[in-house]
């Protein structure tokens, strides 16, 4: 019997060891953003005792799960309850104090009262819409103006995690620590508290509409493509003159191979071109420094069984992967710019 069930206990330990690792899982997937310890970043410090000791673990995992769509804060959906636990306690363990208990009572107010309140205590730094403070944090190019950026209060994936009671406390106390201060000290009653309250809960129907924009981009494909009429030679000279009308940079023109392989020995029916408007991209840098991930743009051309295929990446599709709705306008630009350049290259 002894034989039998001793395997049995080392496969129980096994299991029990095999428990997520908080720590590892929050470097794993926020400390990027967030900073090792939670001193903030890209993302907001989220390590500051005014933050954990007014947030309940619930909205600390429904924060996780739905992120915050149109702004940086992913939705990690991939991870198991398991593992948002884990996190959770992890980023708990900061604090010195138990989580706040979630207290799921809805707040009324006059919505009217609250919207006057609201543009004139709060507009400033979350948007006359509850559309947030602009930048995404601390870079490595620029400081952060503000040490927490305000959050968009009119954001699907915010409102699902925040219960009225946490709102009316953070507006009731502040968050010391951050500019957000007590509206109670800066005069506002607790009913005039309760009142933006219920003006910011009516942002939902406003949150639900960008989620939808923000879903509809899924449909988008990665990549636009163009096939040409022309050989390589001709393509490439063609697609050269229309970036330089629509006055962008040539950087170089390269072999795809490029480094892959040793030199000379490159595919030549395999190219591509780096180009750049520069005073485009400094704007988009300023909004977020992660789109020099792909930019400069780049166009490849590769030519198989005599045909030219152009293709580049889909700014509409990196707009969705980036999460942050300020790019939106300069990715539906690029995205014009880019199908401008495959259709002069091939008509």
């Amino acid at each position: 019997m002894k034989f039998f069930i001793f395997p049995f206990l080392l496969l129980l330990g096994a299991e029990v060891s095999a428990a997520p690792h908080g720590d590892e899982l929050y470097a794993r997937h926020c400390s990027s953003c967030h900073g090792v310890k939670g001193d903030g970043g890209v993302g907001v410090p989220i390590a500051l005792p005014s933050f954990l000791n007014s947030v309940s673990d619930t909205y600390l995992k429904k924060t996780i799960r739905s992120g915050r769509p149109g702004r940086i804060m992913p939705a990690f959906k991939e991870l198991s309850d398991a593992q948002v636990d884990a996190i959770v306690s992890h980023v708990r363990s900061w604090s010195q104090k138990p989580a706040p208990v979630e207290d799921n009572t809805v707040v009324k107010g006059d919505i009217k009262n609250g919207k006057r309140l609201y543009d004139h205590h709060c507009a400033q730094c979350h948007g006359n819409d509850g559309e947030g403070g602009k930048g995404t944090g601390v870079t490595f190019s620029r400081k952060r103006e503000l040490p927490v950026i305000a959050p968009a209060l009119n954001n699907s994936g915010f409102l699902a995690a925040a219960s009225d009671v946490m709102l009316r406390n953070t507006i009731t106390y502040g968050r010391e620590g951050t500019p957000m201060t007590s509206m109670l000290v800066a005069g506002m009653s607790e009913q005039d508290i309760d009142d933006v309250v219920a003006y910011i809960r009516s942002f939902e129907s406003t949150a639900n509409k960008l989620q939808k924009t923000l879903d509809d981009t899924d449909a988008e494909s990665p990549v636009i493509t163009a096939i040409s009429p022309y050989n390589m030679e001709e393509t490439l000279e063609n697609l050269k003159q229309a970036i330089t009308d629509q006055n962008f940079t040539l950087i170089r023109t390269e072999y795809l191979e490029r480094g892959l392989v040793k030199a000379g020995t490159e595919n030549k029916k395999q190219v591509i071109l780096h180009f750049c408007n520069f005073k485009f991209l400094f704007k988009a840098l300023a909004i977020d420094p992660r789109v020099g991930m792909f930019l400069p743009c780049r166009v490849t051309l590769i030519e198989k069984d005599g045909v030219v295929t152009l293709s580049a990446i889909n700014p509409k599709r990196l707009a969705k992967l980036f999460n942050n709705h300020e790019l939106n306008t300069y990715c539906d630009e690029m995205y014009d710019v880019y199908n401008t350049l495959l259709e002069d290259a091939t008509l």
